[in-house]
């Protein structure tokens, strides 16, 4: 009998200590939480972000496949090989919404979907690298240290597609479409003015959709 009522005074005690550890704990984790709301905060941005990554990619490819079947990308006049399109709006506003990596991954997601449609390897690559390198030159302008980040950042998107472009026709032109070295030289210009204005109807439009967005949902 005192066997037993000892064992049970034992396991009450155990009890009376697991509630008191896990009364303790919790107030120590609520206590964290209040000096720290980062960790209720950083998994919500990290789910909205990859959520709204995986939904501007899905638009890419949207994009990507209703302008070639549908016939509405606008030859460029003086090149008509070289069309103007809306596939790199999406990735823009990747960029500005959730950060670089969301517009690396949109772009990637744009060189996936051509390949898939066209098996067009090359072509895919070159429009991944416009799309980057444009959403790069994004990024760099808005972390300029000047009032004029954001008319800044229009200008090194623009300049720098038409420097990476340049140098990329430059190679593949020659070595995958086996056009002369001169006869390319002789269409950079061209070639930097499309680059250009597809540049701007890119990133002018990719504010304009991330000021829309902003003022919807509040950032």
């Amino acid at each position: 009998m005192r066997h037993m009522d000892r064992r049970s005074i034992e396991e009450g005690n155990l009890r009376v200590l697991a509630s008191s550890a896990a009364g303790i704990r919790k107030n120590l984790t609520a206590a964290y939480r209040a000096t720290n709301p980062r960790t209720e905060v950083v998994p919500r941005l990290y789910t909205r972000r990859v959520t709204g990554t995986a939904m501007l990619a899905a638009l890419v490819v949207v994009f990507d496949y209703t302008l070639k079947f549908s016939g509405l990308k606008i030859p460029f006049p003086w090149l008509p090989m070289l069309k103007f399109d809306f596939t790199g709006v999406p990735i823009a506003l990747s960029l500005l919404l959730y950060g670089l990596s969301a517009g690396a991954t949109t772009s990637i997601v744009a060189s996936i979907a051509i390949i898939a449609r066209s098996g067009d390897v090359v072509g895919a690559v070159s429009k991944a690298i416009a799309e980057f390198s444009t959403v790069l030159g994004i990024a760099i302008g808005l972390r300029l240290p000047s009032r004029w980040r954001m008319v800044l950042s229009v200008v090194v998107g623009v300049a720098l597609r038409v420097v990476v472009m340049s140098a990329t026709n430059l190679i593949v032109l020659p070595a995958y479409y086996g056009m002369p070295h001169n006869i390319v030289v002789g269409l950079m210009p061209m070639i930097s003015v499309f680059n250009a204005t597809q540049g701007t109807i890119t990133v002018l439009l990719g504010f304009f959709l991330n000021e829309a967005y902003v003022r919807r949902v509040g950032g």
